[in-house]
Protein backbone atom coordinates (compact mmCIF):
# COMPACT_ATOMS: atom_id res chain seq x y z
CA UNK A 1 0.00 0.00 0.00
CA UNK A 2 1.32 3.26 -1.04
CA UNK A 3 2.03 6.26 1.50
CA UNK A 4 -0.40 8.56 1.35
CA UNK A 5 -1.58 11.80 2.72
CA UNK A 6 -4.38 12.70 5.35
CA UNK A 7 -5.59 16.34 6.84
CA UNK A 8 -7.76 17.44 9.51
CA UNK A 9 -8.35 20.51 11.02
CA UNK A 10 -8.31 20.86 14.61
CA UNK A 11 -9.48 24.32 16.28
CA UNK A 12 -8.62 25.79 19.81
CA UNK A 13 -6.54 29.20 21.08
CA UNK A 14 -2.28 30.06 20.08
CA UNK A 15 -1.57 32.32 23.70
CA UNK A 16 1.72 33.86 23.59
CA UNK A 17 3.20 37.09 24.43
CA UNK A 18 0.23 37.71 26.90
CA UNK A 19 -2.31 37.34 23.66
CA UNK A 20 -4.90 34.58 22.90
CA UNK A 21 -6.13 34.20 19.53
CA UNK A 22 -8.74 31.39 18.19
CA UNK A 23 -7.19 29.25 15.57
CA UNK A 24 -7.72 26.44 13.42
CA UNK A 25 -4.64 24.36 12.56
CA UNK A 26 -3.57 22.04 9.50
CA UNK A 27 -3.22 18.25 11.37
CA UNK A 28 -0.88 15.90 8.67
CA UNK A 29 -0.81 12.09 9.16
CA UNK A 30 1.86 10.69 6.32
CA UNK A 31 1.61 6.79 5.77
CA UNK A 32 -0.27 3.86 4.64
CA UNK A 33 -2.80 0.94 6.09
CA UNK A 34 -0.54 0.34 8.75
CA UNK A 35 1.63 2.80 10.03
CA UNK A 36 2.30 6.67 10.03
CA UNK A 37 3.37 10.08 11.27
CA UNK A 38 1.62 12.73 12.64
CA UNK A 39 3.10 16.07 11.59
CA UNK A 40 1.80 18.92 14.44
CA UNK A 41 -0.75 17.30 16.93
CA UNK A 42 -2.78 20.36 17.44
CA UNK A 43 -5.81 20.92 19.90
CA UNK A 44 -7.48 17.58 19.87
CA UNK A 45 -5.61 14.51 20.70
CA UNK A 46 -8.69 12.15 20.29
CA UNK A 47 -9.74 13.74 16.76
CA UNK A 48 -6.23 12.39 15.31
CA UNK A 49 -6.26 9.19 17.50
CA UNK A 50 -9.23 8.57 15.59
CA UNK A 51 -8.30 9.08 11.90
CA UNK A 52 -4.92 7.29 12.44
CA UNK A 53 -7.24 4.08 13.38
CA UNK A 54 -5.56 1.16 14.70
CA UNK A 55 -2.04 2.01 12.87
CA UNK A 56 1.12 2.34 14.58
CA UNK A 57 2.54 5.61 14.52
CA UNK A 58 5.83 6.31 14.22
CA UNK A 59 6.61 9.46 15.53
CA UNK A 60 4.78 12.87 16.35
CA UNK A 61 6.82 15.45 14.38
CA UNK A 62 6.53 19.08 15.77
CA UNK A 63 7.37 21.71 12.92
CA UNK A 64 7.81 24.27 15.85
CA UNK A 65 6.52 24.56 19.59
CA UNK A 66 4.10 27.56 19.24
CA UNK A 67 1.13 26.25 21.75
CA UNK A 68 -1.58 25.81 19.05
CA UNK A 69 0.85 23.25 17.29
CA UNK A 70 2.23 21.09 20.22
CA UNK A 71 -0.90 21.27 22.72
CA UNK A 72 -2.45 17.91 21.97
CA UNK A 73 1.17 15.98 21.36
CA UNK A 74 1.64 14.71 25.32
CA UNK A 75 -1.81 13.35 24.83
CA UNK A 76 -1.75 11.74 21.83
CA UNK A 77 1.77 10.13 22.71
CA UNK A 78 -0.21 8.64 25.80
CA UNK A 79 -1.96 7.11 23.69
CA UNK A 80 0.22 5.57 21.17
CA UNK A 81 3.59 5.40 22.48
CA UNK A 82 4.65 7.45 19.62
CA UNK A 83 7.96 9.56 20.59
CA UNK A 84 7.57 13.39 20.31
CA UNK A 85 10.52 15.02 18.26
CA UNK A 86 11.34 18.76 18.18
CA UNK A 87 14.22 20.89 16.74
CA UNK A 88 16.12 21.31 20.37
CA UNK A 89 15.81 25.45 19.34
CA UNK A 90 12.45 25.39 20.40
CA UNK A 91 12.79 23.66 23.62
CA UNK A 92 12.15 27.49 25.20
CA UNK A 93 8.73 27.84 23.89
CA UNK A 94 8.21 24.11 24.31
CA UNK A 95 8.67 25.08 27.52
CA UNK A 96 6.10 27.16 28.15
CA UNK A 97 3.15 24.66 27.14
CA UNK A 98 4.72 21.35 28.74
CA UNK A 99 6.65 22.66 31.46
CA UNK A 100 6.70 19.32 32.84
CA UNK A 101 6.91 16.97 29.93
CA UNK A 102 9.82 17.54 27.53
CA UNK A 103 9.97 15.95 24.22
CA UNK A 104 11.26 12.35 23.53
CA UNK A 105 14.17 13.17 20.81
CA UNK A 106 15.32 15.90 18.43
CA UNK A 107 14.65 16.77 15.25
CA UNK A 108 18.26 18.06 13.29
CA UNK A 109 18.69 19.85 9.64
CA UNK A 110 19.08 16.96 7.06
CA UNK A 111 17.61 14.18 9.32
CA UNK A 112 15.53 11.81 7.48
CA UNK A 113 12.60 9.86 9.13
CA UNK A 114 11.04 6.97 7.53
CA UNK A 115 7.57 6.01 6.96
CA UNK A 116 5.58 3.67 4.91
CA UNK A 117 8.17 3.94 2.56
CA UNK A 118 9.63 7.23 2.02
CA UNK A 119 11.44 9.77 3.07
CA UNK A 120 10.58 13.14 5.02
CA UNK A 121 14.00 14.88 4.76
CA UNK A 122 14.03 17.39 7.90
CA UNK A 123 14.98 21.15 6.95
CA UNK A 124 15.83 23.35 9.41
CA UNK A 125 13.90 26.76 8.74
CA UNK A 126 14.16 29.48 11.21
CA UNK A 127 12.46 32.28 11.45
CA UNK A 128 8.87 32.16 12.86
CA UNK A 129 10.24 30.52 15.37
CA UNK A 130 14.14 29.41 16.37
CA UNK A 131 13.37 25.84 15.90
CA UNK A 132 11.21 25.66 13.08
CA UNK A 133 11.29 22.76 10.17
CA UNK A 134 9.65 21.55 7.15
CA UNK A 135 9.69 18.29 6.19
CA UNK A 136 9.94 17.78 2.54
CA UNK A 137 8.72 14.48 1.23
CA UNK A 138 10.22 14.30 -2.85
CA UNK A 139 8.52 10.85 -3.46
CA UNK A 140 4.90 12.85 -2.53
CA UNK A 141 5.81 15.90 -3.98
CA UNK A 142 5.42 18.03 -1.08
CA UNK A 143 6.75 19.56 1.51
CA UNK A 144 4.97 20.60 5.30
CA UNK A 145 5.76 23.72 6.08
CA UNK A 146 4.37 24.56 9.71
CA UNK A 147 4.20 28.41 9.58
CA UNK A 148 7.23 29.01 7.82
CA UNK A 149 5.34 29.52 4.16
CA UNK A 150 1.61 30.10 3.64
CA UNK A 151 -0.15 30.70 0.82
CA UNK A 152 0.46 34.15 0.05
CA UNK A 153 3.80 34.72 2.02
CA UNK A 154 5.93 33.85 5.31
CA UNK A 155 4.38 33.19 8.84
CA UNK A 156 4.57 35.65 11.19
CA UNK A 157 7.34 37.66 12.39
CA UNK A 158 5.86 39.54 14.93
CA UNK A 159 5.92 38.14 18.51
CA UNK A 160 8.72 36.47 20.66
CA UNK A 161 11.33 34.27 19.18
CA UNK A 162 10.52 35.66 15.88
CA UNK A 163 12.64 37.17 13.18
CA UNK A 164 11.72 38.69 9.69
CA UNK A 165 14.78 38.32 8.00
CA UNK A 166 15.53 34.95 9.24
CA UNK A 167 12.50 33.80 7.96
CA UNK A 168 13.09 35.53 4.79
CA UNK A 169 16.84 33.64 4.06
CA UNK A 170 15.27 30.53 5.47
CA UNK A 171 11.99 30.39 2.74
CA UNK A 172 14.72 31.54 0.04
CA UNK A 173 17.44 28.71 0.44
CA UNK A 174 15.97 25.95 1.72
CA UNK A 175 11.97 26.54 0.27
CA UNK A 176 12.25 27.97 -2.99
CA UNK A 177 15.35 25.53 -3.97
CA UNK A 178 12.47 23.05 -4.12
CA UNK A 179 10.98 21.79 -7.25
CA UNK A 180 8.14 24.87 -8.43
CA UNK A 181 5.67 21.77 -8.82
CA UNK A 182 6.49 21.02 -5.10
CA UNK A 183 2.84 21.21 -3.06
CA UNK A 184 3.09 23.09 -0.03
CA UNK A 185 0.83 22.29 2.87
CA UNK A 186 0.67 24.64 5.59
CA UNK A 187 0.19 24.61 9.27
CA UNK A 188 -3.25 27.09 8.79
CA UNK A 189 -5.23 27.32 5.66
CA UNK A 190 -4.81 26.38 2.04
CA UNK A 191 -1.93 24.62 0.48
CA UNK A 192 0.15 26.32 -2.46
CA UNK A 193 2.62 25.22 -4.72
CA UNK A 194 6.56 26.84 -4.52
CA UNK A 195 6.51 28.06 -8.14
CA UNK A 196 3.60 30.15 -6.95
CA UNK A 197 5.08 31.47 -3.99
CA UNK A 198 8.64 31.65 -5.46
CA UNK A 199 7.71 35.10 -7.64
CA UNK A 200 6.54 36.79 -4.55
CA UNK A 201 9.24 37.06 -2.51
CA UNK A 202 10.78 40.29 -3.45
CA UNK A 203 7.83 42.08 -2.26
CA UNK A 204 7.50 40.33 0.67
CA UNK A 205 11.37 41.59 1.73
CA UNK A 206 10.04 45.06 0.63
CA UNK A 207 6.94 44.81 2.76
CA UNK A 208 8.76 43.61 5.24
CA UNK A 209 6.16 42.51 7.51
Amino acid sequence: MAARIEHLVTSGTFSLDGGTWDVDNNVWIVGDDSEAVVIDAAHDADAIAEALGDRTLRAIVCTHAHNDHIDAAPALAARTGAPILLHPDDLPLWKQTHPDRLPDGELTDGQQLSVAGVELTVLHTPGHAPGAVCLHAPELGTVFTGDTLFQGGPGATGRSFSHFPTIVESIRTRLLALPPETVVRTGHGDSTTVGAEAPHLQEWIDRGH
